[in-house]
């Protein structure tokens, strides 16, 4: 088993941070309050760290196609990615929790198998 899918856990608590900060930004409170998440958003810290995970998440996505052991888990992920930002552009604010709660949970059960594959081939 190739060490690059190791890091296959560590992307699953990065999803569910990103579920827990998607609530905090754009949760049933600000959506009551009538609040934008783009006028609200995280500390530059947080955006600087949120920013560059999300850009190693990707590559690590990317990276999983030259892998024939990882390739099929590249492409759900990267699908799920792609369909979920394609809702998120084409819905209102009122349902954009919804969209990210899914696609979170959808990304997070192909990690979980994929890190259950993994880490029994150790």
């Amino acid at each position: 088993m190739n060490g690059f899918f190791l890091a296959a856990p560590g992307f699953i608590l990065f999803e569910i941070w990103q579920l827990v900060m998607s609530e905090r930004y754009v949760g049933i409170k600000q959506i009551a309050r009538g609040a934008n998440p783009r006028e609200m958003g995280p500390g530059e810290v947080v955006a600087c760290f949120w920013s560059a995970c999300l850009i190693l998440y990707g590559v690590w996505m990317v990276g999983l196609l030259a892998f024939a052991e990882g390739r099929i888990f590249a492409l759900c992920l990267l699908g799920t990615t792609a369909a979920g930002y394609a809702f998120r552009r084409n819905c209102g604010i009122k349902f954009i929790l919804i969209v990210l709660t899914i696609e979170g949970a959808v990304r997070v059960g192909f990690l979980a198998f994929f890190s259950s594959l993994v880490l029994s081939h150790l």
